[in-house]
């Protein structure tokens, strides 16, 4: 599972968030956002991000922190620091869990400080 969490985290890293959503969600993977938004499948979840993503106008830094992997779930710490194209500025520290089954992640929710 350590190689499936590096190669997400790595596509995350290369700001290609949307693409590794589609590479190793579950077809019924739920997601929870800081927000309390939810989503309950892996199309839900691309589009919510796709267009998050296509809101960005400047990406000043994406860093991985940290990660942790144990059975079945992972978590791994990222700096995320846009410029949005409504003039907005993101500087999130996040913690993203992620819950695996079968290769895929079933779960993933978002924590911010």
């Amino acid at each position: 599972m350590q190689k499936l969490v590096s190669e997400m985290d790595n596509m995350v890293l290369r700001g290609e968030i949307p693409q590794a959503v589609a590479k190793f969600f579950s077809d019924s993977a739920h997601t929870k956002d800081v927000d309390g938004s939810e989503t309950a499948t892996k199309e839900e979840a691309i589009q919510k991000l796709t267009g998050f993503v296509g809101a960005i106008a400047k990406v000043n830094e994406i860093s991985l922190l940290n990660s942790s992997v144990g059975q079945d779930v992972s978590m791994s710490e990222f700096r995320f620091h846009f410029q949005m194209e409504d003039g907005s500025e993101i500087n999130w520290h996040e913690v993203i869990r992620r819950k695996w089954k079968d290769g895929q992640v079933i779960d993933e929710t978002y924590f911010q400080n």
